[in-house]
């Protein structure tokens, strides 16, 4: 079910469903995955896209002054707050909102984490002038999304499935060429390594390859 919140869609099925679609792959590659960024960060952090929370467990870190986490659908915020609870984390501040509109003074954080979220925001190019703008100058973005295949063949698989795949994955669009934006947001990527956890099966082709990224503002 989809519904609209303002400008942006809440997704009550697909938040109901995402523990249990992704719990294979958060308790192999995905732990490994999330304690490499988040043991990155530093000081005020932002977290965008926070969905149910999957991140939170990892946020004991003592370099961690502060950490704010977003997420504009309604009811992924709702169960990432009862994970903040269970957690009983002090640190974390959870807030409703889009990456397109952070309300947040220029400067603010020290690090911006991304997981698995540029390919469902609705305006990728203002999202990341957004993390840019929100970011100290001697800030980082700490980011890991799917991206747009390097090989044609893949890469036009994507293209074809993208309407439908948006349809059903609460707006991911897979064929999203990730890094090229966060340059163009004005960012220069220090670290990027390319992945492709998944097998090369139908269902989960168009969600491959990974890359796992480290950006400066410039």
């Amino acid at each position: 079910m989809t519904e609209r919140t303002g400008r942006f869609q809440a997704h009550r099925w697909f938040a109901a469903a995402w523990d249990w679609m992704t719990w294979r792959s958060e308790a192999t590659f995905m732990k490994t995955v999330r304690g490499h960024m988040v043991n990155g960060a530093r000081g005020r952090v932002l977290e965008i896209g926070a969905g149910t929370g999957t991140n939170f467990p990892y946020y004991r870190s003592d370099h961690l002054q502060v950490v704010i986490a977003t997420d504009p659908d309604p009811h992924m915020v709702k169960r990432a707050q009862r994970r903040l609870h269970r957690l009983g984390l002090d640190n974390v501040d959870l807030r409703q909102a889009p990456a397109e509109e952070l309300a947040f003074d220029d400067c603010t954080f020290d690090t911006v984490i991304s997981i698995l979220v540029l390919c469902t925001v609705q305006d990728l190019d203002r999202s990341l002038r957004e993390v840019r703008r929100v970011l100290k100058p001697s800030g980082q973005f700490r980011f890991y999304e799917h991206v747009r295949s390097a090989n044609r063949l893949e890469a036009f698989t994507q293209d074809v499935m993208t309407p439908l795949w948006k349809w059903l994955g609460a707006g991911c669009q897979p064929n999203r060429d990730i890094a090229p934006a966060v340059e163009k947001a004005g960012f220069r990527i220090a670290e990027l390594r390319r992945l492709s956890p998944f097998l090369p099966i139908p269902f989960l082709a168009p969600t491959r390859p990974h890359v796992l990224g480290v950006a400066y503002p410039t």
